[in-house]
């Protein structure tokens, strides 16, 4: 299998061994450039068997829940509404809130969810709850799909390698945090917006990275994190750039950061403190006040050495996040793992560990990481994708009894 690239044309040969020469990398490139470009329609293809199955997975997940609470009465009161509220439960019940009454007229500690998810949803107001319910989840949902595409178009730009490519788009979709995306979860969105950030810098259309960039500011809290790595991207090849392209690449890194200060700065006015959707997070029984993260990394690496996993298991999770991302720094550009390096971080930046599976899958830079290590042979990636699938199972049907936290 062939290893990513970070070359200047930023694809690879499809040969097994060390990486090529330059020269041959290049040689590659232009082979591969007069092959037949592959279309929309297939990635979408591409991107189906898995969305079907882990649909079909989720679904029967949330009716095993409500199952057990109705007839078995094997949970608490929590599961009676998490099983409830369904697909719309948890994050998915604040964006509808959202939505239908504003941040004024929900509890402040709303604030926590940005604003372009929820206004998306917002024209279903003229139909009531229920307007604004189907819109997330329409939204959520195609939006899954979309990101399936988006996978294997940039899994195949960067390698060349269709198998690796659609392994990635299977992956993004059954991976077990990606149960929201069957829900109404602002994710599937927010990735799809990074991926194209990602791809247009590639292309080298930074007006298209600036536009992506900002939406996923204002998306989601971590949105200023993509600077990082569209920041490694304008960066590269610099010597000899024509001056008029600085604008759109300086315009691009500051996108996402903008995006977020719009909505920091309206809640400054709004409520007298722009920081409040930051500091929600600090309270007690979600992300707890910031903490150093190399030292909850070492606090993981001692816990887990003394056979205590975590939490909802989320020790195990940190160490896998740690070995795929130093095979990153090995095999694929450097703007991969300045975003995978900066998400980590953030997520270990906290008290409090609930999500942290979610936020690592949400870097889809380590979704290729693996798609990689399951392609030494077919039986491999068989058992990465039903062990997968089967701990998707298990995740929806805990978070649809209130025993783990999205």
């Amino acid at each position: 299998m062939s290893a990513p690239a970070a070359s200047t044309t930023r694809t690879a040969t499809s040969t097994a061994g060390p990486a090529p020469a330059p020269t041959e990398r290049l040689a590659g490139a232009e082979a591969q450039a007069q092959a037949p470009s592959p279309s929309w329609r297939q990635d979408l293809a591409a991107a189906a068997p898995g969305w079907i199955v882990a649909h079909l997975v989720v679904v029967a997940s949330l009716l095993l829940a409500r199952f057990l609470v109705a007839h078995l009465h094997v949970a608490s009161h929590l599961a009676h509404v998490r099983s409830h509220q369904g697909l719309l439960a948890w994050d998915a019940d604040w964006y509808r809130r959202i939505a239908l009454h504003g941040y004024a007229h929900v509890p402040t500690r709303s604030l926590r969810f940005f604003p372009a998810f929820p206004l998306l949803a917002w024209p279903g107001v003229v139909a009531g709850s229920a307007g604004v319910s189907a819109l997330l989840l329409v939204l959520a949902n195609g939006g899954a799909l979309v990101l399936g595409a988006l996978i294997h178009r940039l899994a195949l730009e960067e390698t060349g390698d269709r198998a690796l490519a659609r392994r990635a788009a299977w992956l993004v979709a059954v991976l077990p945090p990606a149960f929201v995306m069957v829900m109404g979860y602002a994710e599937p969105l927010a990735i799809s917006l990074a991926v194209v950030a990602f791809l247009a810098a590639a292309r080298g259309r930074w007006w298209w990275a600036a536009a992506a960039a900002l939406v996923f500011g204002a998306m989601r809290p971590v949105g200023p994190l993509l600077a990082v790595p569209l920041g490694v991207e304008a960066l590269r090849h610099m010597r000899g750039l024509d001056r008029r392209a600085v604008p759109a690449r300086a315009a691009a890194v500051a996108a996402a950061p903008a995006g977020a200060g719009l909505y920091l700065a309206w809640v400054a006015l709004r409520f007298g403190d722009g920081m409040l959707p930051y500091r929600a997070q600090e309270i007690k029984g979600l992300r707890g006040p910031p903490v150093n993260p190399v030292v909850v990394l070492g606090h993981v690496l001692g816990r887990l050495a003394g056979g205590d996993i975590g939490k909802q298991l989320h020790y195990p999770w940190v160490v896998l996040a740690v070995i795929a991302l130093v095979a990153m720094a090995r095999r694929w550009p450097l703007s991969y793992s300045a975003f995978a390096l900066a998400t980590l971080a953030a997520a270990l930046a906290s008290y409090n560990l609930n999500s942290i599976e979610r936020y690592l899958w949400g870097c889809f830079p380590f979704v290729l990481v693996l798609a990689e290590a399951t392609g030494s042979g077919r039986a491999q990636a068989r058992v990465v994708m039903v062990v997968s699938t089967l701990l998707l199972a298990v995740y929806g049907l805990a978070t649809f009894l209130g025993s783990y936290v999205p």
